[in-house]
């Protein structure tokens, strides 16, 4: 059985300022699952929906964010949970960072600068779990986070002490605290060098296989999937446009957005001019008809700027929503 299963899920930011409704159709009709033991990557551009994606399977709802339709279901070793269904509290006791856990975009977000580093872990495991024998519990804590290539002597500094990479590792530590079913990476690596990323990149899949649990890895860079991800889902306002193992991807992508992204990356000894996707992303208070994509595709035909595309299993585990491809495999 999957750890989780997304369904048509619907979410939009409604708000309305002197008498005007306004609706942003954030996530629009989502579809996927998430294995157990995995590396599930998410990629498209900025405003896309993918943030949004993760709050809603996280359970971090709050307006104007709402959730019009759909399923969020999970299914951990012990217990199943419906994310839409759940009460605060038995998100606060059960699933928050016992079963789920996030990594926020930029690591400040998570720690508090005025507090030692030390204090943030006894907030968040004397709250989830409690602390018995404090003694016990900060040697444990020393080696938990040697594990990510920190001295102990980081516990008792403050977040403005550490740099950059350090920080996103306090980050990730605090994270895996508890070694959740699933760990939500959300731009990770922003605002790292390409050294240190490659670093928490490692320690990332490090965790992994070496907890067996799943990561949802949320960022715009492809070329981090390419080196992370198990399957990646391309996202494209609001919607889920392809999803296959990273291998397909990037060697065989089907989608046109799939292809314009995959070709527009950078490769050692091109010297070729890429060519530029015309247009911009389409504004999700008023989202085109059929296919959103339309606007921009090349390939794009009257069928598309009416009917939206079903999603197709064109291979293993390869799913693809155009058009065009389900005519050529027709």
């Amino acid at each position: 059985m999957s750890l989780l299963q997304v369904e048509d899920l619907r979410a939009y930011y409604r708000t309305e300022v002197y008498g005007i409704s306004r609706s942003v159709r954030a996530v629009d009709g989502v579809s996927f699952q998430l294995e157990h033991n995995e590396i599930y990557g998410v990629a498209g551009e900025s405003s896309c929906g993918k943030t949004t994606l993760i709050k809603v399977i996280a359970g971090a709802i709050k307006p104007p964010l709402r959730v019009e339709s759909g399923r969020v279901c999970y299914s951990f070793d012990d217990f199943e949970a419906d994310m839409l269904k759940i009460t605060p509290q038995e998100l606060r006791t059960n699933v928050r960072w016992k079963e789920i856990s996030y990594v926020m975009q930029g690591s400040m977000s998570v720690l508090n600068p005025v507090r030692r580093i030390v204090r943030t872990f006894e907030d968040i495991v004397g709250t989830h779990q409690g602390i018995r024998d404090k003694r016990a519990f900060h040697e444990q804590l020393r080696e938990h986070v040697n594990k990510f290539g920190l001295p102990h002597d980081v516990l008792n500094l403050y977040p403005h002490q550490l740099s950059g990479g350090m920080r996103q590792r306090v980050a990730i530590a605090l994270a895996t605290v508890f070694h959740p079913s699933l760990i939500i990476a959300d731009e990770p690596t922003t605002a790292l060098d390409v050294v240190v990323q490659r670093g928490v990149l490692q320690m990332l899949r490090d965790i992994q296989a070496e907890s067996n649990n799943t990561v949802l890895l949320v960022t715009h860079d492809l070329a981090v999937h390419a080196n992370v991800a198990d399957r990646v889902a391309i996202m494209y306002a609001g919607r889920i446009v392809e999803e296959a193992p990273t291998e397909n991807i990037f060697h065989a992508p089907l989608h046109p957005y799939t292809k314009h992204l995959i070709h527009s990356l950078p490769v050692i000894g091109d010297k070729s001019v890429k060519a530029s996707l015309g247009g911009a992303p389409p504004n999700l208070a008023n989202p085109p008809s059929g296919c959103r994509f339309h606007p921009r595709c090349p390939l794009a035909k009257e069928i598309c700027q009416r009917v939206v595309p079903d999603m197709l299993t064109v291979g293993d585990r390869h799913r693809v929503a155009c058009h065009v491809v389900a005519e050529s495999l027709a």
